[in-house]
């Protein structure tokens, strides 16, 4: 059976950087959202944030990314962005996301991230050590 990982939530919003021509958020920025959000939320829900990933020679690297948009983001809009860990495997894990416009609590953007663990020294996949796992199996 597999755990059940907790949803945060991490409120951001639109600034008049991430609109493109077509007068709506570039879907590029959407990225940056989520990665904002994991950034908040390593530091903020898990006790964990990136710098000490740093410390301990580790970084994370994107292996997959998949994004469905299904509304667009405007000039101004706050948004939620939810995420949670969908499963764990040895070199990393893979991240669930909901990105909310938050007047209306519709349903923007949503998808998944698959990150590998990476020796900051070799730049290879390294095994996720137990304790970290513990640290995010919340």
């Amino acid at each position: 059976m597999s755990p059940t990982f907790s949803k945060f939530e991490t409120e951001l919003q639109v600034r008049p950087d991430d609109i493109d021509m077509n007068q709506h958020v570039h879907n590029s920025r959407y990225f940056d959202y989520v990665l904002a959000a994991r950034y908040d939320q390593m530091e903020r829900c898990y006790g964990m944030p990136m710098a000490e990933f740093l410390k301990l020679g580790f970084g994370w690297v994107v292996r997959t990314a998949h994004l469905e948009f299904k509304r667009p983001l405007g000039l101004g809009d706050s948004f939620i962005v939810r995420t949670w860990i969908d499963s764990i495997q040895d070199d990393g894990v893979v991240v669930h996301f909901e990105i909310i416009r938050k007047a209306s609590s519709k349903l923007c953007c949503d998808g998944y991230f698959r990150y590998i663990m990476v020796n900051l020294d070799s730049g290879r996949a390294e095994k996720i050590p137990d304790w970290i796992i513990q640290k995010y199996s919340v």
